[in-house]
């Protein structure tokens, strides 16, 4: 059984080999993109993506850039900044925008899984409370 599934986005193609193994390992879905743009794709072609681990520094577009318009058009995908070039300016505006947490590379792969299995949790909770919503509004409707 899978635990998460989850979208790497990085351009360094050695740390994304070597973090799907640890992630896929860990019973973790991980799908993987180079670029903002390949990520976007990537996400409107698998939506069971739950979680989407975004490097701050891309080509192109920014990680802060891409996570904003994650949040537009995903608004329930979660995300994780992971950089290894972070200034806490980087970090403020990533949490204003959404980010579920903000992690500096090097990190340690048990502190990444617990942030990966947060981040589906709260996922998972904010879609319950979307269905009782809409069950409850079904209901009174008919009621």
């Amino acid at each position: 059984m899978t635990d998460a599934n989850i979208l790497l986005v990085d351009d360094d193609a050695q740390f994304i080999d070597v973090m799907k193994k640890r992630l896929t390992m860990r019973q973790m879905e991980v799908f993987h993109a180079s670029s903002g743009e390949e990520a976007m794709h990537k996400l409107a072609m698998h939506g069971e993506i739950e979680v989407v681990i975004l490097d701050v520094k891309l080509p192109g577009q920014s990680g802060i850039e891409i996570l904003r318009i994650i949040k537009q058009q995903h608004p329930l995908v979660e995300v994780i900044m992971l950089t290894g070039h972070g200034t806490l300016e980087s970090a403020i505006d990533g949490m204003r925008l959404g980010a579920a947490d903000y992690l500096m590379k090097p990190c340690n792969i048990d502190v990444l899984v617990e942030k990966v299995k947060e981040a589906v949790e709260k996922k998972r909770r904010h879609e319950e409370k979307i269905v009782d919503a809409r069950v409850r509004e079904f209901a009174s409707r008919r009621g």
